[in-house]
């Protein structure tokens, strides 16, 4: 049977210890340094400062924007020099446009840009008649 063709525990214990590699320790392979290129090392140090920089610029602009909300604003509007209206550049002030009906007779008709009022609420300060700082004046919409 298999049991008596067995060697007996003292031997089978003596006979794994001679075993070449058995109990010896692994001795690991120095780890080489990775051999890179020029052109791999240019790559990844392009890939890092791009990064660096999409992270970078909009935090810059969050914080330049924290800062300003901080600061008082009291510059004027340059377009509309702090009045908060404009003049209407389509009838000059007057209130009413002059029509050519043909024949050289004109009508005048009141103004349908500015009502008739002759002065349009200035576009960039809407009317406050103080200067908006640049970042306020874009709307940022995320349309993707």
């Amino acid at each position: 049977t298999a049991a008596s063709l067995s060697l007996p525990s003292s031997l089978s214990r003596a006979h794994k210890k001679n075993i070449p590699g058995r109990n010896r320790r692994r001795i690991l392979a120095p780890i080489r340094a990775l051999e890179l290129d020029q052109d791999t090392l240019l790559a990844v140090g392009v890939g890092l400062a791009g990064i660096a920089v999409g992270i970078g610029i909009p935090v810059f602009y969050e914080t330049q924007v924290k800062g300003a909300e901080k600061r008082l604003n009291d510059q004027p509007c340059f377009p509309c020099s702090g009045t908060g209206s404009q003049t209407c550049r389509f009838c000059v002030g007057s209130g009413t446009i002059a029509i050519a009906l043909g024949s050289g007779e004109s009508e005048k008709s009141k103004c349908v840009n500015c009502d008739g009022a002759g002065s349009i609420t200035c576009t960039t300060c809407q009317g406050t008649g103080i200067q908006p700082r640049f970042l306020d004046r874009r709307e940022f919409k995320d349309d993707d």
